[in-house]
């Protein structure tokens, strides 16, 4: 058979390939991922034929790169941006045309779409924009593509318009100074173009306009990837699980896409931050496929919060999607979710501030609770230099953390000034369990007002946030924000992150007799001095810190008795102390009304160990007032030489007559009499007084009529002498306990007076010597008694107490009685008789000269005042003629009566026992 005539094989028709297009790699070549049949999916390289784009620069230093490559060619990057933002991440169908055996290249047409009949021509489509030149060299089928060519040349499109050598990027290779890039575009939106992913949170981009080509690790994440050896390449032995995974789902939703890059960090030479794609945060969906774990170190720089974030990873956990397929709940956790709601969550009062993470607060119910602010780390001596001073600090003294460790008194301090007393809500996050060293701890979000205190502290650089392991859940529940403050303290330099260390030069006198004694003169002479109450070991003792002398003392309070609390065995070999009645209940009380907090104190003296004595004042409480009207202490005979002797003898009579405490029992031995009182018939001695001044505790002051030309010689004296001799302003300076001369403010004229106490702004507290009554003076009128000699002559006005006879409990009722007395002895002279004595005080009758009415028996009669039924034989006639007064205020239902018998409930069930 004749070959001539035998006819051609008909043509095979061109294979089609489909695929979507991960990257362009430049005007005229791309990268094609096809249909994944498991595995990875299968990727190859495809240069467009018959046509050559423009060059792009490469990296210097890359693979196979050199130093002169770091420049375009001519609109390159215009060619490559229009075939990106054509085909990246679309469907295409391709044709290979032929393959260059040496190199493997492979060239080909590629059309837009599922077909190439309707597909768009994507080599026609360049050419026609005059971003690529067409290769004619031997070539028969281009004659579409030299027209197309020919119509981008007269229009000027392109690489063929006039101003094309002007369309080179100025690219920045490398970021000499991340930081001053990161203050230039920092948390801002920088629009970018993702040229490279290394791993799923790594990408490298281009920010544009500005071309700086910087790698960028994603904030607050970290997925699986692969280490790189010696050489820079990655090594497969090191690749973690999901690696692969990770990087594919990136790229296929970043790879050479337009995203915003918002700066918020620097590690190293590589910039942190976040990537905004239209469609999301990538790191949050990374996060939810179980895909990456969150990170603390960059968590704190997330812009908008990390809120997000945490809860993507959370899902992921839950579901145990990806690299959490083996999670498991932490059993610390089990805990705290175990947790009824008021343990979980309540409020509480501080009532210490232990150190820079402890609290010890009580609840509701009265109990105390310690608990410890969660993933916050007080300072340490390792801290700031701490270990230097540790070695130079001599071996013999004695370890104070609270002033030896830098910074944590300014952190023990901001917490107790901010929150001693104060209420706080309290959110349990985890409980630590016991160890072998340390307790088990309950570890909490705190917040006063609003505020997070853990966050507070950190970012006045007072504390550092603790860092934990990856799988480690035990942390606060917002962590995020304590990375953030933690973050911005170190940027600010602050407190444990800066250059400058607190030293605190503390002298602890406690048990120094010899420096206390040192000491002694300048309290005495300071006045009231302000302290901090560092520790209450009983009831009246305690242990302070003086701020402005750097010292710490130990203090007892004085005038009173007070009852020991028990005290533990004191290490191995120690023998425990029993308490006395009633002492663990006054520790509590000035625990409770003292502990941390600022109090005043005046120094009296010192015992021989070197404790000071003296009266301590907290928001103008005197504390062994307060002591002694509790029944939780009793009146020494030292307070007798006192200011305070009479506060203290009234508050003892309070407490007897609510037998509260101590005295619980006293109404076996209140009217114990002694035999000489125990008289059968009553003396009557009246003298003829003037009343001056009324007190507060239903006390008089009394002038007797037969001291009246002896008063006012004495007062003539006085000012005629100050007169002629005016003291001059400022010469003297008032100190407690001095006898002096003072203007009174209702006359201006001098009296005789003595001094109290001093008292701010340059006023004086001072008691008119002569006539009772006290007032506030300025100082500067105040002055020297002249040197007379009628200035040694004692006090013309004598205080005394009314007989038989009690204020009631209600303050109303009070004012009512005292203004009621006050009315009634106002004007006129009466005959004063001293019935007995009790306390120090003399208990007086007093009568009206004229009417001979006894003035506290109408009072009675009225309903202004109490009956005190006392025992003595000689006062029953007068108790009687009293409680026959009180039996008609009650029956008329007089003031106090108004109501009904007020004395009904007076059972010590009520603390109103007489």
């Amino acid at each position: 058979m004749s070959t001539a005539n035998t006819p051609a094989a008909p043509a095979q028709p061109p294979q089609l390939f489909k695929g979507i297009v991960k990257q362009a790699l430049s005007g005229d070549s791309i990268i094609i991922r096809g249909q994944p049949k498991g595995g990875p999916p299968p990727e190859r390289q495809l240069n467009f034929s018959n046509i050559t784009a423009p060059r792009l620069a490469r990296r210097p230093g890359g693979p196979a790169g050199k130093a002169d490559e770091g420049k375009d060619e001519p609109c390159a990057w215009e060619a490559r941006e229009f075939l990106r933002k054509k085909v990246v991440g679309k469907e295409v169908t391709f044709v290979v045309d032929y393959k260059v055996p040496a190199s493997g290249r492979e060239y080909g047409t590629v059309y837009l779409g599922k077909d190439t009949e309707t597909g768009e021509n994507v080599t026609e489509d360049i050419v026609r924009e005059g971003y690529a030149s067409v290769r004619k060299e031997g070539k028969s089928d281009v004659t579409k593509l030299i027209e197309l060519e020919e119509q981008a040349k007269s229009a000027g499109r392109g690489r063929w318009a006039a101003d094309s050598e002007k369309h080179i990027r100025d690219i920045v290779w490398q970021v000499e100074n991340p930081r001053q890039l990161l203050d230039k575009f920092g948390r801002k939106p920088v629009s970018a173009v993702v040229e490279h992913v290394r791993d799923g949170s790594t990408v490298r981009v281009f920010l544009v306009p500005s071309f700086n080509y910087i790698t960028l690790m994603m904030s607050g994440i970290r997925c699986p990837g692969v280490k790189l050896d010696q050489d820079g390449k990655p090594d497969p032995a090191s690749k973690e699980p999901f690696s692969e995974e990770a990087k594919f789902f990136t790229e296929s939703r970043l790879l050479q896409r337009d995203v915003e890059i918002i700066l918020e960090s620097v590690n190293n030479a590589n910039l942190v931050g976040s990537i905004i794609h239209p469609n999301g945060n990538i790191a949050e969906l990374l996060l939810k496929d179980g895909f990456a774990r969150c990170i603390d170190w960059s968590m704190g720089f997330v812009t908008g919060g990390a809120e997000k974030l945490r809860a993507a990873e959370r899902y992921a956990k839950e579901k145990k999607l990806r690299i959490w397929k083996d999670y498991t709940v932490s059993a610390a956790n089990n805990t705290t979710a175990s947790l009824k709601a008021k343990d979980k969550e309540f409020v509480g009062t501080v009532t210490e501030c232990v150190n820079a993470d402890a609290l010890v607060v009580r609840l509701a119910d009265g109990s105390l609770k310690k608990i410890f602010l969660a993933s916050i780390r007080p300072p340490r001596p390792s801290e700031q230099g701490g270990e230097k001073d540790d070695k130079e600090k001599p071996k013999d003294k004695p370890v104070r953390p609270l002033y030896d460790i830098p910074f944590m008194y300014e952190a023990r301090e901001y917490l107790r000034k901010k929150l001693i007393g104060k209420k706080i809500q309290v959110s349990v996050d985890y409980i630590q369990p016991a160890s072998q060293t340390f307790p088990e701890k309950i570890c909490c979000t705190v917040k006063h007002e609003g505020a997070n205190l853990a966050e507070a502290l950190i970012s006045k650089g007072y504390a550092t946030v603790v860092r934990y392991r990856q799988d480690d859940d035990q942390r606060a529940s917002e962590y995020d924000a304590l990375l953030a403050a933690e973050a911005k303290a170190q940027k600010g330099l602050k407190g444990l992150h800066g250059k400058d260390i607190p030293v605190h030069h503390v002298v602890d006198l406690s048990g120094d007799a010899a420096k206390s004694k040192l000491f002694l003169p300048y309290l005495q002479r300071a006045g009231k001095i302000s302290a901090v109450v560092e520790y209450v070991a009983s009831g009246s003792r305690l242990r302070l810190y003086v701020p402005r002398e750097t010292r710490l003392i130990t203090f007892l309070l004085a005038g009173i008795s007070c009852p020991r609390a028990g005290r533990a065995a004191g290490g191995p070999g120690g023998v425990a102390v029993e308490g006395e009645p009633f002492g663990e209940e006054a520790l509590a009380f000035t625990k409770d009304l003292c502990h941390q907090r600022e109090v005043e104190i005046e120094v009296d003296s010192i015992d021989k160990a070197g404790n000071f004595i003296g009266f301590l004042f907290i928001e103008n409480k005197n504390l062994s007032v307060a002591l002694v009207e509790e029944g939780l202490a009793t009146v020494h005979f030292s307070a007798e030489r006192t200011q305070y002797n009479r506060p203290l003898q009234i508050a003892e009579g309070n407490a007897k007559a609510r037998r509260a405490k101590i005295w619980q029992n006293y109404e076996d031995t209140k009217d114990e009499i002694k035999p000489e009182d125990d008289k059968a018939e009553r003396k009557v001695d009246q003298k003829p007084v003037v009343v001056t001044e009324i007190t507060p505790e239903l006390h008089v002051f009394v002038q007797y009529t037969d001291d009246g030309d002896k008063l006012e010689a004495l007062m003539n004296d006085l000012r005629r002498e100050l007169n002629e001799k005016p003291p001059l302003t400022g010469a003297y300076t008032p100190k407690k306990g001095d006898l002096c001369a003072a203007r009174y403010s209702g006359d201006g004229q001098w009296y005789r007076a003595r001094v109290e106490k001093t008292l701010p702004d340059g006023e004086v507290a001072v008691v008119f010597m002569d006539y009772g009554n006290r007032e506030n003076v300025k100082a500067s009128k105040c002055a020297t008694l002249p040197a007379i000699p009628a200035v040694s002559v004692p006090p013309f006005a004598k205080e005394y107490a009314l007989a038989c006879v009690n204020l009631p409990t209600d303050e109303d009722m009070v004012a009512d009685a005292l203004y009621a007395l006050r009315h009634d002895t106002n004007d006129g002279v009466f005959l004063l008789n001293v019935e007995y004595k009790a306390s120090g005080v003399d208990y007086i009758t007093l009568a009206d000269k004229t009417s001979k009415e006894d003035i506290a028996q109408n009072l009675v009669k009225e309903g202004f005042l109490l009956v005190d039924n006392r025992k003595e034989r000689r006062l029953q006639k007068l108790v009687k003629d009293y409680q026959a007064a009180e039996k008609e205020a009650k029956t008329k239902h007089l003031n106090i009566w108004q109501y009904g018998d007020i004395t009904e409930d007076d059972a010590r069930e009520f603390g109103m026992g007489r």
